[in-house]
């Protein structure tokens, strides 16, 4: 499994706080989003000023978050096509994909609002935690028993990385939505590893 090493994360961080180098240093006020809690519903107001609000930690973790995101979804969509896949990992599937998909689209939403639009992170990598092309494969081409399980194991290592990457916005970071949804991630993501760590004892 491919992590983001130091190196790559630095200099990430230094092309995004390009980015965002005009970024406004003034206070905010927060607002809600929709995070990994999968009962929200509450949205931030268009006009919020806390949208304006945001340095270069926010465009980071956007930047980042979002290809995260968008591989968990298809992880997603790899078992949600397969046939003879636990019922407890369907359901767990569904629920990611059902959470993630909004927040990417709110986080590509921030970056437009921003006017960084959304950095070349080709040669960055996209955070802790990113199946490279082998572990696609193997989920591709798994069946059964054996798909649930190496699905259970791949998202277990892709939430931790996503939950690294949300610390340091909740650590780091300025706009009050974009640390707000970080927040639903770390506490969402790490009661979902824990399902699946259980999940697995059960296969």
């Amino acid at each position: 499994m491919k992590i983001r090493t130091a190196a790559t994360a630095a200099l990430a961080l230094a092309t995004v706080l390009t980015l965002a180098g005009c970024a406004s240093s003034g206070g905010s006020d927060s607002g809600s989003m929709p995070g990994m809690d999968h009962g929200s519903t509450r949205m931030p107001s268009a006009s919020s000023s806390a949208s304006a609000d945001f340095n270069g930690a926010d465009v980071m973790f956007a930047a980042m978050m979002i290809p995260h995101h968008e591989q968990a979804v298809e992880m997603a969509d790899v078992i949600l096509a397969k046939e003879g896949i636990d019922e407890q990992v369907v359901t767990l599937a569904e629920d990611i994909k059902a959470a993630q998909q909004p927040e990417i689209d709110q986080m590509e939403g921030w970056l437009e609002e921003w006017g960084t639009g959304m950095p070349d992170m080709d040669d960055m990598g996209h955070g802790g935690g990113m199946m490279g092309d082998d572990d696609m494969t193997a989920l591709q081409g798994a069946t059964a028993t054996e798909a649930s399980r190496l699905f259970l194991e791949q998202m277990i290592t892709h939430h931790e990385g996503a939950i690294e990457m949300a610390q340091d916005e909740i650590n780091n970071g300025q706009n009050a939505d974009a640390i707000e949804m970080a927040q639903n991630i770390v506490d969402s993501q790490t009661a979902e590893i824990a399902i699946m760590q259980d999940l697995l004892t059960q296969l």
